[in-house]
């Protein structure tokens, strides 16, 4: 699946990273429990840092699985099973998109995030266009996504 949305802009000549981050959900979450206001002051404090420091380039807490679906594709067909589910490991209250120059970079932000003792976040780094050189090495076929990410950028 290539990337959609703007491409991360070169950093010394060398191109930046975007990773996401999973926020695991919890028995709260999951329940619809907002964090407390203690909570949201500190991950404000946090997401403003990585603003600041051109880092974030998106982060958003989801809705409870009950309020979500999955779908399944077999055989040509799809099927739809609502919410909620209940592997409360498997599943993600929140996520973030950072931009930065290395994987050890986004961990050194990461392990800054505020979260108690118990808590397990995923890190994991976003394809680039051009990791599918490969597999297009006419570029057509990126060069269409490109064209895409600039139209998804300009969106209103």
């Amino acid at each position: 699946f290539g990337p959609i949305g703007p491409a991360p802009p070169r950093t010394n000549g060398k191109k930046a990273m975007r990773f996401m981050i999973f926020v695991p959900a919890n028995a709260e979450s999951e329940a619809g429990v907002l964090p407390s206001a203690e909570m949201l002051e500190k991950m404000g404090k946090f997401n403003a840092e990585m603003v600041n420091a051109g880092v974030l380039l998106a982060g958003e807490g989801l809705q409870p699985t009950s309020k979500g679906a999955r779908i399944t594709f077999s055989g040509g067909k799809t099927k739809v099973i609502d919410g909620p589910f209940t592997e409360a490991k498997e599943l993600v209250a929140g996520y973030w998109v950072i931009q930065v120059k290395s994987k050890d970079d986004a961990i050194a932000w990461m392990s800054r995030a505020p979260f108690g003792p118990g808590v397990t976040i995923e890190l994991r780094q976003v394809f680039e266009s051009e990791d599918f050189a490969p597999s297009d090495p006419t570029g057509e076929i990126r060069a269409k996504e490109q064209a895409l990410r600039e139209r998804a950028s300009h969106k209103g």
